[in-house]
């Protein structure tokens, strides 16, 4: 398949915070282009982000420098905003806060880290286009369970002025296209690499092909949210839990009341290794067997109601989507909001009967799928770049999106099909192949980190005072 969509690695690090704090997290990237179809587990629903720090923050009479990053300063307030950012969301995420000392210097080195990253972003070149701060707005409020003009009412109350927040989305992307860009080319995993895996896990039978598929229900919590709202959202999610736990369709209620993106698959994850399955849902069903249902558990996301769908020493499954999408890239011909405008024509023309989508991408899609009009085939979890498999995971069969923007242009998607398939030997090797690579990218990425760190000039002018 000749589509610009498809990824060439899973998961690269984001968090340079993790690298200080001793833990790493990590989410999926954006990638160029795959010819072959790529197979990959289900990436479990990540915690709503919370808003992102100011990137211009405002100079203030008791401000002063705490370091300068080649020429650029770093000021205490934007290291204290950033503190409290950060200490909020350890208290939600249950871990333990950390000294004044302490978040203060992971604090500084994850913003030397980042300028350092920007710097290097703009110097060779890479920029992130209106459409696409747009989108990522979008999905901020979504993930807050608001709406975009309540979202910036919110951050208008907050002190936080539209330009910079934008301006800090913007350059969240910059890094996501940097670390992608400059990671992704380091490594490689070779035949020889996923054969030994192979070999090694059949050496070694106990435990070696042990999979789980959880399905979960999100009651999520929104980072603003006040002590009694969420009272009452933790009241809803254990209302909840007892229908599960009284039998209902949990597929039905993953469908009526989960936040959770994969609510449209009846919340599960898929089958996967415990590896590959967030800690905390692993802790909460290790010891249930199928059709088990754990107690509440809670993330920085919100509250999970979990049902252990299957467990045991299964074959590869994975929820496949088949889908089909017409591309229109900007050019000096058609600007992008000339591109959107046109996309939600065809969208309205669609949906009226008055045109038909495959023939509409095959006359006017830039993608390679063009000549079959648009159609993706079967994709496994993980194929698409993750702002193009979001949108698609939330569309039921026959529904048509709302355009959206990657970085290789505007899209609109109409999902056809949706299935669990057991993955052929060849699926298998690379779903593999993508867990080694997974594996090594947090190592890479860890190691450019630094090296980006490392070629920065800093220097430190005041103790910072949080």
């Amino acid at each position: 398949m000749d589509t610009i969509l498809s990824k060439t690695s899973g998961a690269i690090l984001l968090a340079a915070l993790a690298a200080f704090m001793g833990t790493v997290t990590s989410t999926s990237a954006e990638a160029q282009t795959l010819t072959v179809p790529r197979a990959a587990p289900n990436t479990p629903a990540a915690p709503a982000p919370a808003p992102p720090r100011p990137s211009a923050t405002p100079q203030r009479a008791a401000d002063f420098i705490v370091a300068v990053v080649n020429s650029e300063p770093i000021t205490n307030y934007e290291v204290r905003l950033e503190a409290q950012r950060l200490a909020q969301q350890l208290a939600q995420a249950r871990r333990p806060a950390l000294g004044q000392a302490e978040l203060g210097r992971i604090v500084l080195e994850r913003l030397i880290s980042d300028k350092a990253q920007l710097q290097l972003a703009r110097d060779t070149g890479i920029r992130v286009d209106n459409l696409a701060v747009d989108q990522a707005e979008q999905n901020v409020a979504r993930q807050n369970q608001i709406d975009v003009p309540e979202l910036r009412k919110r951050l208008e109350k907050d002190g936080i002025s539209l330009a910079p927040f934008r301006e800090s989305l913007r350059e969240q992307l910059m890094l996501v296209r940097l670390r992608e860009r400059e990671v992704d080319s380091r490594v490689r995993v070779s035949d020889l690499e996923v054969e030994q895996f192979t070999r090694d896990q059949a050496s070694n039978p106990v435990g070696s092909n042990q999979q789980i598929n959880i399905a979960q229900i999100l009651v999520a919590v929104p980072e603003s949210a006040t002590p009694e709202q969420v009272a009452t959202l933790q009241a809803k999610a254990q209302g909840v839990l007892q229908r599960a736990r009284a039998n209902e369709d949990f597929a039905a209620l993953a469908r009526e009341l989960s936040d959770s993106p994969d609510r449209a698959n009846g919340g599960q994850l898929g089958l996967r290794p415990p590896d590959r399955v967030p800690p905390l849902f692993l802790d909460a069903t290790q010891a249930l067997s199928a059709g088990g249902v754990a107690d509440l558990v809670r993330s920085g996301a919100g509250f999970h109601v979990l049902k252990v769908v299957e467990k045991g020493l299964a074959g590869m499954t994975a929820v496949q989507q088949r889908a089909r999408h017409i591309l229109l890239r900007a050019s000096a011909q058609m600007n992008e909001v000339q591109a959107r405008d046109k996309l939600s024509d065809f969208k309205r023309r669609v949906e009226s009967g008055q045109a038909d989508f495959a023939a509409l991408a095959r006359d006017n899609s830039q993608d390679g799928s063009a000549a079959q009009g648009g159609d993706l085939g079967w994709a496994s979890p993980g194929q698409f770049v993750p702002e193009f498999e979001q949108v698609m995971n939330a569309l039921q069969p026959g529904q048509i999106s709302e355009p959206l923007v990657s970085r290789f242009g505007m899209h609109l998607i109409q999902l056809q099909e949706r299935r669990t398939a057991t993955l052929s030997k060849a699926e298998q090797n690379e779903v593999i192949r993508n867990q080694l690579r997974d594996k090594k990218l947090d190592e890479v990425f860890l190691v450019w980190v630094q090296e980006v760190r490392g070629r920065a000039y800093v220097e430190f002018r005041e103790p910072v005072q949080l």
